[in-house]
């Protein structure tokens, strides 16, 4: 399937595109989670709601964003990531507009499959422009999203200190949204979705081909690494600002600090991971990064004071970074020329990450976030377990 596949030179205009995709949705993703104290006095939420509202729509897209990763390897790859980027830009208004519980609900449960086909799509054309460089051009995705990571705090600041709030924070994300859509439509996916030689397959035939990867112990095992380790990413980032605010005791605005701190050092991570990649292989770096995260993560809930925790928050950022994009580029590689299939797959496997936050929620609700903080540990043990037998395995070999 690999001979398939055209390595086309990527033009420093289409690369920009791509990467402005990821900065906005991760710049949506550092506004909502700096905001998220805000957002709970604001609509007067509990736990509970939070716990659905980072729960309930991943469940939900989990079963919309399949259907758009196979549609996106057989021939509809434009009109889904045009169509998702106006869904997108639509689901973050309503946000900024939210009156309550439900609506935001719904807001965010638009949002999910939206940025699916919208980001998703376009990160999976972007690997398919130059298959052997997969994880370096996933550094250049991730570090982009990194700088939107760190922007989004500062950008909900500013939208405080200017009296417009966090409501003003998600509209003025909508508004870009709209000159990223019209950028979008300009990127040329039919190039690298299929060669001149090549017949688009038929939907059903992109169903076959999902389930016979399934039964592929390379895919599953990226994929399922790649769910582990998001519960030290995405979901301690979803925590962590609500954390220093009801655990550790301190202001929204330290909380924010904090969010900020800890993706600004991802950032320099990030950065200097484009490089490193060039000279040590991706794998290798890994594992011993996550044997940092294990040490430094208890160290981090056990700090007595806010500057030590601060430090060390600033420190996880740094050791975890390149986890997502490692990851996420081996499984990229272990399906050549299905790039859409891997981001169907990737939803499928998903579930487990978006239920995660709901049971983080009932148990902080029941014993405390403390305890729930301590629960995110299973996620590096689980990628360090699946590391060391892919050495182990690729030894044999």
């Amino acid at each position: 399937m690999q001979r398939h596949l055209r390595h086309i030179r990527l033009p420093a205009t289409t690369l920009l595109i791509f990467l402005a995709i990821e900065f906005l949705d991760e710049l949506v993703d550092g506004v909502g989670s700096a905001a998220w104290p805000l957002v709970r006095s604001d609509l007067d939420l509990t736990y509970i709601h939070i716990g659905l509202l980072l729960s309930v729509p991943g469940i939900f897209s989990t079963f919309i964003e399949p259907v758009i990763g196979i549609l996106g390897d057989v021939g509809y790859r434009r009109l889904l990531v045009v169509g998702g980027g106006v869904a997108f830009a639509a689901a973050v208004g309503l946000v900024s507009v939210s009156q309550g519980f439900v609506v935001l609900l719904i807001a965010w449960i638009i949002f999910f499959p939206a940025s699916g086909a919208f980001v998703s799509l376009s990160q999976a054309s972007l690997m398919d422009y130059d298959p052997k460089r997969r994880e370096q051009n996933m550094a250049r995705w991730v570090f982009a999203g990194s700088v939107a990571n760190v922007l989004g705090p500062l950008a909900l600041a500013a939208a405080i200190a200017i009296g417009i709030g966090w409501r003003g924070a998600f509209l003025a994300t909508a508004i870009l949204a709209v000159l990223a859509i019209i950028a979008a439509y300009r990127l040329p996916f039919g190039a690298v979705e299929r060669g001149p030689d090549r017949e688009t397959p038929s939907f059903r035939e992109g169903i076959r081909t999902a389930l016979r990867a399934l039964k592929r112990f390379e895919v599953v095992r990226w994929l399922t690494l790649l769910q582990a380790s998001d519960l030290m990413l995405d979901i301690f980032k979803s925590f962590l600002a609500l954390y220093m605010v009801d655990i550790a005791g301190v202001s929204e605005s330290r909380a924010a600090l904090t969010i900020a701190v800890w993706v600004g050092v991802g950032l320099i991570g990030d950065l200097l991971l484009i490089p490193l990649l060039e000279r040590v292989r991706g794998l290798t770096y890994l594992r011993y990064s996550v044997v940092v995260v294990l040490l430094l993560y208890p160290a981090f809930l056990l700090a007595p004071s806010f500057e030590i925790k601060l430090v060390i928050a600033g420190l996880l950022g740094f050791a975890n970074a390149g986890w997502y994009s490692i990851l996420q580029g081996q499984a990229y590689s272990s399906l050549p020329g299905r790039s859409g299939t891997i981001v169907a797959l990737g939803n499928v496997f998903g579930i487990i990450a978006w239920v995660v936050p709901l049971g983080l929620g009932v148990v902080s609700a029941t014993w405390g976030l403390d305890t729930a903080m301590w629960l995110l540990l299973a996620g590096p043990v689980v990628l360090l377990i699946g590391l060391v037998e892919s050495g182990m395995r690729g030894e044999r070999k």
